[in-house]
């Protein structure tokens, strides 16, 4: 019998999990009756998304990005349109994805479901053709996404920080949105495009929202008073954020958002500036992944 080909992408830096022990969990857990492997640390920035081009190009049946949400995205970029599936081992801090996908944070589980290798296919989403899997949004999403970015610190406490600290004096911008042949003219704290439910940190942003159905849900968050933020932790936690006065989500295929001046986009956890001007649009059927 043929055996599955499997490369582990680490990255080194991402989370705050000891991928020592990882590695180690991999060796004593992976069945190598059916499979052969090979762990490959990345180097910097875009190097897993180079990693997979190179193996989608000699037949590899999984890729599987060892990391958080950042590095599902860039291993993602890598096998959109190809054969080649994605797997997921949780080593990240928010790991939104694996949370929508009840993937085991536990290394040991998350290892035996790549064994299991059940493949399902999945959309992708972009905004000016940049990708994104899970979650992306403008606004304070993108602004604490840009913060998160540059401390040296990860995990929930230094995002939770960053949020406390910014949140009180931070203005809700202006944003036009084209949506399903409407014009939305709003004042928003943030905009969010969901593929998945998670935020990360088991924060259910769009409850309803389903990975596979050819759509998004298009969050629009107007700013809550300070002391209104338990109820909206809360909320966030028990998936019934749709019932916040304070928001709506539509669900669309695609649509446009400007802006007057450019503002940090957050995809899939990562900050970019992508201009004044967002095309955002989800693509069905796009990407092979491993579930339990």
């Amino acid at each position: 019998m043929t055996k599955k080909r499997i490369i582990f992408i680490v990255n080194p830096i991402s989370g705050v999990s000891k991928k020592g022990q990882l590695v180690k969990q991999i060796k004593s857990t992976i069945n190598n009756s059916k499979i052969e492997y090979e762990i490959i640390y990345t180097e910097g920035p875009g190097h897993a998304t180079e990693i997979c081009q190179e193996y989608t190009a000699i037949q590899t049946d999984i890729i599987v990005a060892v990391g958080g949400d950042g590095s599902v995205n860039e291993v993602a970029k890598g096998l959109v349109g190809s054969n080649t599936a994605l797997g997921i081992i949780p080593a990240g801090s928010g790991n939104g994805l694996a949370h929508h996908l009840k993937i085991p944070v536990n290394y040991k589980k998350a290892i035996e479901v790549i064994n299991r290798h059940r493949i399902i296919k999945i959309d992708t989403g972009s905004i000016n053709d940049m990708l994104f899997v899970s979650i992306a949004g403008i606004g304070f999403d993108g602004f604490v996404a840009h913060r998160f970015s540059q401390g040296s610190r990860r995990g929930f406490l230094s995002y939770a920080r960053i949020v406390a600290e910014e949140y009180p004096t931070y203005k809700p911008k202006k944003y036009n949105i084209r949506i399903n042949g409407k014009v939305i003219k709003t004042r928003a704290l943030f905009i969010g495009f969901a593929n998945s439910d998670q935020f990360g940190y088991r924060a259910s942003i769009a409850p309803h929202a389903k990975i596979d159905d050819g759509l998004l849900d298009i969050i629009i968050m107007k700013k809550p008073l300070v002391t209104e933020i338990p109820i909206l932790a809360s909320l966030l936690y028990w998936r019934k954020i749709d019932k916040w006065k304070h928001m709506e989500i539509i669900k669309a295929s695609e649509l446009t958002v400007e802006m007057k001046k450019k503002r940090w986009v957050n995809l899939d956890g990562e900050p970019m500036l992508l201009g004044e001007k967002l095309h955002i649009k989800v693509h069905p059927q796009s990407l092979n992944i491993v579930v339990p």
